[in-house]
């Protein structure tokens, strides 16, 4: 950590009460009880729509500049979207759907909706513009049945659209519709004149209501539904203002681009600025080729005051701060504090984003995270206090119980509070095998006190318990940790990794180049190279050589200390789960897709596209 000194912020104290549970493991709560919340998040819109409505809510790119929408504007389009709803008989079991990606209209649809008690179901945009065979979109349809779905774009999702048919369902879109098939302009719902069936509509909206059905997807089978109640959004967003108490002195702004069809964006990004009164900035751009840059040319605009990002959102985003100045200036001028979420940030990263921080303020912004799940809306562990390294998931937020269950040599994490899920829409079957016989929810993944002695320290993230293996000797290797280890060290060139070695005598790894990473390493080839040529080149994989080098010689042991590893040239795939929208790898679906890679990465004698680090190489296997 750098020893500049951090721009402070007014926290919570750190704090928690641990338990020892009979049979092994521990119990640990918040010692800050949680406060009285609303019942329903159309609350906080209209104490905001009273008390700065001319304040911008929303904002979103239109021609050169900016469409804005005041919280004044946004409480009006609510009520006249709602009475647009009620008017066609929408209601609990007749839902909404939304196939589009983030956007002002998204967002006023979705509080139009749980503003009347509908249900809003906002579905990975990718099962509708990625997909080849639609056939997660179908079944998620097929399930909600619902009255209404929203597509910003007619001729982008039309063929998607045209798949599923549509029959006795009203399609709403922004501008032209699909070829062959009848819409409704969305201007048509916001142009409902709003009656007393609003009013008596949002007074019936409740804690127990359901508010979205949010779906997300294991390893294997198709998507779930994770039911959201307004208790689980209205006390996870108290709950994280009373460890930041600091956001009640400022109205937050935010630049985010993260996708709200997953409960980080569209469940604590939202209802945080929500919550709080401030300002959200929708960034159309997004980690990846092509998309980056517009994340880029916003931040140039506008200055956030904390910055949420997933580990590949700031990995390639950094280029761009360490190498251009006025950027960076405008990138940390009002920025409080960085958060990262959605997977274990590689060390290296954390030290050059300290880096580019002191390079722009003279002092470090405070780097912090969290720790939850669809299932939990999402927070159920929170840092709100300083750390030195990546890796740690902070402490219960009030309301949240964590227990930890030793299991297979670890701790399993399991949460139970108001904001955890009442269960998976209409799949009673998963909601029983999620809860054990105390009502924890089983999230799946491990962790462990960053200090024992030192409980108050939190606890780190250790890994995914289904994700874990065992090899020949029957040594454990813990996948979480290792991989965010290789990652650092194949820097520049690793994207992200996949631990292979299961039932085998040694640790593999899978690798998904980073395409700008090979290139910084090979300057002289053409600048449109495919990814095919990169990985051949002896820069790139020297690197890699190196990186297992380096890994070995950290000690540890076979399980810590890959032996292998393969240079892949085709990305994840989103239609195979193999990838989610935030950029997430699922270590399962690629080892069960790639089953033949494996194969022919732990073939002996190594093939000659595996890399092994530095020794005598045998005959290459056929």
């Amino acid at each position: 950590m750098s020893k500049a000194p951090v721009i402070p912020l007014q926290f919570a104290a750190p704090g928690v009460e641990v338990a020892p549970l009979l049979g092994g493991g521990y119990l640990l709560r918040s010692p800050y009880a949680l406060k009285p919340y609303p019942a329903k998040l159309g609350l906080h819109l209209e104490r905001w729509a009273r008390e700065a409505p001319a304040r911008d809510f929303l904002a979103e790119r239109e021609g050169g500049g900016w469409r804005r929408v005041t919280y004044g504007q946004a409480l009006a389009s609510v009520r006249g979207i709602g009475q647009a709803l009620l008017e066609r008989g929408l209601g609990p079991e007749r839902p909404v759907a939304i196939l589009s990606d983030n956007s002002i209209n998204h967002a006023l649809l979705t509080l139009a909706a749980m503003h009347v008690g509908v249900p809003v179901a906002p579905v990975s945009p990718a099962y509708s513009l990625m997909s080849r065979d639609f056939a997660r979109l179908r079944y998620i349809m097929d399930l909600l049945r619902p009255a209404l779905v929203y597509a910003s774009d007619g001729t982008r999702f039309g063929p998607a659209l045209q798949a599923l048919g549509l029959k006795g369902i009203e399609l709403v879109v922004d501008g032209a519709a699909p070829t062959g098939m009848a819409a409704t302009p969305f201007a048509t719902l916001a142009s409902a004149r709003p009656t007393d069936a609003v009013e008596r509509a949002f007074a019936a909206v409740g804690p127990d209501t359901v508010a979205k059905i949010l779906f997300t997807s294991g390893s294997t089978g198709q998507p779930k539904g994770v039911i959201n109640t307004q208790r689980m959004l209205c006390s996870n967003q108290q709950s994280q203002a009373q460890l930041w108490p600091f956001v009640e002195n400022r109205p937050p702004v935010l630049v985010d681009w993260m996708p709200w069809n997953h409960t980080f964006g569209g469940n604590f990004c939202v209802n945080f600025i929500l919550r709080n009164g401030g300002t959200f900035y929708i960034d159309d751009g997004k980690p990846a080729p092509g998309l980056i840059e517009k994340t880029v040319a916003n931040l140039r605009e506008v200055s956030p005051t904390i910055y949420l990002n997933v580990p590949r959102g700031y990995d390639m985003l950094l280029p761009y701060l360490e190498q251009d100045g006025a950027l960076r200036d405008t990138f940390f001028r009002e920025l409080e504090l960085i958060f990262y979420a959605g997977a274990a940030l590689p060390q290296n990263l954390w030290t050059r984003l300290e880096q580019v921080s002191v390079a722009a303020r003279g002092r470090r912004v405070m780097m912090v995270s969290a720790w939850g799940s669809t299932e939990t809306a999402p927070m159920a562990t929170s840092v709100h206090y300083e750390i030195d390294r990546a890796g740690v998931i902070g402490l219960p937020a009030p309301g949240c119980e964590i227990k930890l269950v030793p299991n297979t040599g670890k701790l399993e994490l399991r949460v139970k509070g108001p904001n955890v899920t009442p269960g998976y829409y209409k799949r009673d079957d998963l909601t029983q095998a999620a809860f054990d016989a105390e009502g924890f929810y089983r999230i799946g993944d491990a962790g462990r006190f960053a200090d024992p002695n030192e409980p108050v320290k939190g606890l780190e993230f250790d890994g995914r318990i289904a994700e874990d293996f065992k090899l020949m000797s029957g040594t454990w290797v813990h996948v979480g940790a290792l991989r965010v280890r290789a990652i650092a060290a194949a820097a520049p060139v690793a994207q992200d990794v996949v631990v292979t070695g299961h039932d085998r005598e040694e640790v593999g790894l899978l690798i998904f180049p980073n395409p700008a990473g090979c290139r910084s390493l090979c300057p002289d080839v053409a600048a449109d190279a495919p990814l095919s040529v990169l990985i051949r080149r002896p820069e790139v994989r020297g690197r890699i050589v190196q990186a297992l080098t380096d890994l070995a010689a950290e000690g540890g042991g076979s399980s810590t200390a890959p032996a292998r590893a393969m240079l892949l040239d085709e990305p994840p795939q989103i239609d195979a789960s193999e990838i989610t929208d935030k950029g997430y790898i699922n270590q399962r679906a690629v080892l069960e897709r790639r089953a033949e890679w494996v194969r022919r990465l732990h073939a002996d004698p190594p093939r000659q596209e595996v890399i092994v680090p530095r020794r005598t190489r045998r005959a290459a296997a056929p």
